[in-house]
């Protein structure tokens, strides 16, 4: 528990359900049942259809060139450590699925690692036939002495969240087998936690286990080696109408404790903590996130909390000690506490010092905090020593985890290194430190390939804390980035809120208006969208250029000459990233602006960026393209419904369309604290206005529309995007384009080939639509 993101924020008041809103008459309901014949004949035609139209000579250049960058051997591999060992997952051309291996630190470090193969996804599918899907390991922690050897492996047979835990050898390289006793938990979405060598602590649906509504498990059990999941002692249950019950076991020693979580919805939860054989709720309210570290219990309230006649403000972080704190005391020591530019995003422990991840405008920030040190309270200073970190450029995505804070090799029981530094002491070159102090630095921007440092923190001579770090890895440019600039612009939203957005663009760009542009957003679940370097994207639209010799079939060229008809040369895309109302980029408070009935000021937001674009002269309405998936496909379909008259096209992918029936299909109903519940009347007023399948309207003339999803995403579902589509052409709405991938859940793809079909897909719709077509 050493790694946590800033949690998301509460909705104040429950809806009431008495009563229900009607349900408005729909033709296609029929296209519900996901793997009904008649449904997926129907997939199978459209699928078919848009194949046609896109999959040209162009297309195929362009996935090959994706693919090789999603192939790439000289990408960065990104490793955990656990034990001695460090362990990463790889995927290539050779090996789609992908192998789960593991090196030493030294070979590592050396730039040529030789990688020791535990597992290989392609040859285990091939053996079981099964399209196997890795999502991770969880490893038990071995006695002392002992190497991480047993490891549960997270396997999903199509990519979606449903996951099947196998018990894994990491010596033997073998699945153990369930005849001798080897934990094998059936697919079901949950979650599994070891707590000792014999026994898990399992949240599942599995096996006739009881789900919530929202269609995750509502039970928790202690499953002994050799046992049946319904004959498992229960430990934890929750009402059905609350989101999820999940149950973990924090084994960091001198300090296990087992802990169990009432996730009530998306933004409230309840933690109890195993005491003498019963739960203690640890009291603070369900909007307040809580982390355990040691000693140490962090909490970030959600929404201004009052402790004690104290008002602590929304998005600050607070400290306690744990025993202090369910003991009664209220003494909280202030980390972190938000203003106007600057939120917390995340923090990571390492053993003796607290990495806080900020967002300054958009840009990072780290700061290095240590409890043994005080600081000061006032204004906004922690009450714990605190130094920045000098690592962040401006512009740019930077994150600080710890490498494995429990490893304390070379320290004292105080938890002190030798030298009494209570940082790791510089070790020769090649020999492996004890990493409890370590922690990695992953650094990424538009045109900034990522970069992975790893560093080690000590308190120096006067006690402050000292910083040593060396890069590890650089990814390699997969586009020529020192042609392009990154610019950061704001435009004004109807409220006159100040809007933050990224402008990715040549350095040459000509402010004519004829830029091909693509505008991309998500707005929602306090999901931050910073700066990242994408080498798909820098392929598929900055480096693309328009030809006005060949336009898309039956569209006319952008003019080659000045004037009028078009601008004087060809050119590349541009990207653009908005930072709209409902994401994290400032906190909670950036986030409840636009939850439920404040749903339009997202879309304001994202509509003000659009504006701002056009009248800068970067594009317009003709060649202005959006992009968004899953809540971000709710954003774009709001485009498409509510401002088409900003955009040339849209490309809507595994989207929230129905917002009626949202709560009716897969993972809808967990949804309600961020939209609201379409059963109550008062809330169904408002979420019509933002439900694009409720908005088409005859005579309109709507962009030109691409609309994709995967037959086995169980988080949103392939649903919405059928009905959509399908309504849309049988209004007679022209262009509207539809494909659903088979697999890969609700990311649209399980392995690189996949991704890469996914995403030439969207890209090449975009650049036909857009760069084509005619400004008259």
């Amino acid at each position: 528990m050493t790694t946590t993101a800033a949690d998301h924020q509460p909705v104040s008041g429950a809806s009431s359900r008495a009563g229900k809103a009607p349900e408005p008459t729909d033709e296609n309901i029929w296209l519900e049942e996901i793997y009904g014949e008649e449904p997926l004949a129907w997939v199978r035609e459209q699928n078919a259809r848009t194949e046609d139209l896109l999959e040209d000579a162009d297309y195929a250049a362009l996935e090959s060139r994706i693919l090789e960058v999603l192939d790439s051997t000289d990408k960065i591999a990104m490793v955990g450590k656990h034990g001695d060992w460090y362990y990463n997952f790889w995927r290539d051309g050779q090996n789609p699925k992908g192998l789960w291996r593991r090196t030493s630190w030294e070979s590592y470090r050396s730039g040529q690692p030789e990688w020791d193969v535990l597992l290989d996804v392609d040859a285990l599918a091939a053996a079981e036939g099964e399209e196997w899907v890795f999502h991770g390991a969880n490893f038990l922690r071995p006695a002392p002495g002992e190497p991480h050897r047993l490891a549960l492996l997270a396997l999903s047979p199509d990519g979606g969240d449903a996951n099947r835990y196998r018990e894994f050898d990491v010596e033997a390289r073998t699945f153990v087998d369930p005849a001798s006793g080897g934990f094998d938990l059936p697919t079901a979405k949950g979650n599994a936690s070891w707590l000792d060598r014999d026994t898990l602590l399992v949240s599942t649906t599995a096996e006739g286990m009881p789900s919530t509504t929202s269609s995750y498990a509502r039970t928790a059990v202690r499953l002994a080696r050799g046992g049946s999941l319904p004959a498992a002692e229960r430990l934890f249950e929750i009402p059905e109408d609350h989101m999820m019950a999940l149950v973990a076991h924090d084994s960091t020693p001198g300090f296990e404790r087992t802990f169990a979580m009432d996730w009530i919805s998306f933004f409230n939860k309840s933690t109890s903590v195993l005491r003498d054989g019963s739960w203690v709720v640890i009291d603070a309210p369900t909007d307040v996130n809580l982390s355990v570290h040691r000693e140490w219990l962090l909490f970030r309230p959600q929404g201004d909390w009052d402790v004690d006649g104290t008002t602590y403000a929304a998005g600050s972080l607070l400290a306690a000690r744990f025993e202090d704190y369910l003991a009664g005391s209220r003494e909280l020591a202030v980390l972190f506490t938000p203003d106007a530019h600057t939120s917390l995003q995340s923090w990571s422990w390492t053993r003796n010092f607290l990495l806080l991840n900020l967002l300054r405008d958009v840009s990072s920030e780290i700061r290095v905090l240590d409890p043994e040190r005080p600081g000061s309270e006032s204004g906004n200073e922690s009450a714990w020593a605190s130094a920045l970190l000098d690592a962040c450029p401006p512009l740019h995505d930077v994150n600080a985890f710890a490498v494995d804070d429990e490893d304390e090799a070379g320290m004292d029981d105080d938890g002190t290194d030798d030298d009494g530094s209570g940082g790791n002491v510089p070790v020769p070159e090649g020999e492996a430190p004890g990493a409890g102090n370590d922690f990695w630095l992953v650094a990424t921007g538009f045109t900034t390939p990522s970069t992975l440092t790893r560093g080690t923190l000590r308190r120096g001579s006067t006690g402050e804390v000292v910083s040593e770090h060396e890069v590890i890895r650089t990814s390699p440019s997969y586009f020529d980035d020192s042609a392009y600039e990154v610019q950061q612009h704001f435009a004004v939203s109807d409220d006159g809120t100040r809007v933050p957005y990224f402008q990715v663009a040549s350095k040459d760009l000509v402010l004519d208006g004829h830029n091909p542009t693509q505008l991309s957003g998500y707005g929602g679940f306090e999901v931050s969208r910073t700066p990242a370097y994408s080498g798909a994207i820098g392929r598929a639209w900055l480096e693309r250029r328009t030809d006005a010799g060949a336009p898309a079939a039956g569209v006319p060229a952008a003019g080659a000459e000045a004037g009028a008809d078009g601008p004087t040369h060809t050119r590349g895309g541009v990207y653009v990233v908005a930072n709209i109302r409902g994401g994290g980029e400032y906190g909670p408070s950036w986030h409840r602006a636009a939850l439920q009935e404040k749903r339009h000021r997202a879309f304001e937001d994202f509509a003000a960026v659009a504006r701002d674009l056009i009248s800068r002269g970067v594009t317009s309405k003709e060649r202005l393209g959006c992009v968004g998936g899953s809540n971000g496909g709710l954003l774009v379909g709001n485009m498409l419904t509510r401002y088409p008259e900003l955009f040339g096209a849209v490309s809507c992918g595994v989207p929230l369309l129905d917002m009626r029936r949202y709560t009716k299909l897969s993972a809808g109903y967990s949804w309600i604290a961020e939209y609201g519940d379409p059963d109550v009347p008062g809330d169904w007023e408002f979420i019509r206005t933002f439900s694009p399948y409720h908005l088409l309207r005859d005579g309109v003339d709507y962009p030109e529309t691409f609309i994709w999803t995967a037959t086995s995403d169980d988080r949103v579902g392939p649903v919405q995007a059928r009905k959509m589509a399908a309504r849309m052409q049988a209004m007679g709405i022209p262009n509207v384009w539809f494909h659903e991938a088979l697999e890969g859940g609700h990311a649209g793809a399980s392995d690189n080939r996949q991704a890469a079909a996914l995403q030439s897909r969207s890209q090449h719709f975009l650049w036909r639509s857009l760069a084509g077509r005619s400004d008259n």
